[in-house]
């Protein structure tokens, strides 16, 4: 797998790429996002009828550190998507990004899961003692 990120993208467009990389999931292209994962959760009202929200939720790598607030995730490879080659139908960070998993797929070629084998949902093989 791939995943494609630009800086436009924050809130989830920072949390999804985040636990890719956690995931160690493959390899991130494009340009770093916002970094406001933090986000409003808790609202208050005031008294005179305005209202204010509260961050009250922060994600942490799994080593410890807090996740970057205000820095956003870094691409593993930082593509621009120029617009005069999108105009000509080039697509620069899907380009890269295709190239990089197919690499990874030379080094580690894709595992099928195995179908197991079809069980019997009826009710009376439902209740059969295994």
């Amino acid at each position: 797998m791939g995943m494609l990120i630009n800086g436009w993208a924050g809130s989830g467009g920072d949390g999804l790429p985040w636990a890719f990389r956690e995931l160690n999931a493959g390899p991130i292209v494009g340009e770093r996002t916002i970094g406001i994962l933090v986000g409003p959760a808790t609202g208050h009202q005031l008294i005179d009828g305005g209202g204010i929200t509260v961050p009250d939720a922060r994600l942490f790598y799994n080593s410890g550190k807090w996740f970057d607030e205000g820095v956003g995730v870094q691409p593993d490879y930082e593509v621009w998507d120029d617009p005069n080659l999108l105009m000509n139908g080039r697509d620069p960070q899907m380009e890269k990004v295709v190239d990089e998993v197919m690499k990874l797929l030379k080094i580690a070629p894709k595992k099928q899961t195995p179908v197991p084998a079809m069980e019997d949902r009826t009710a009376k093989g439902l209740n059969k003692k295994e």
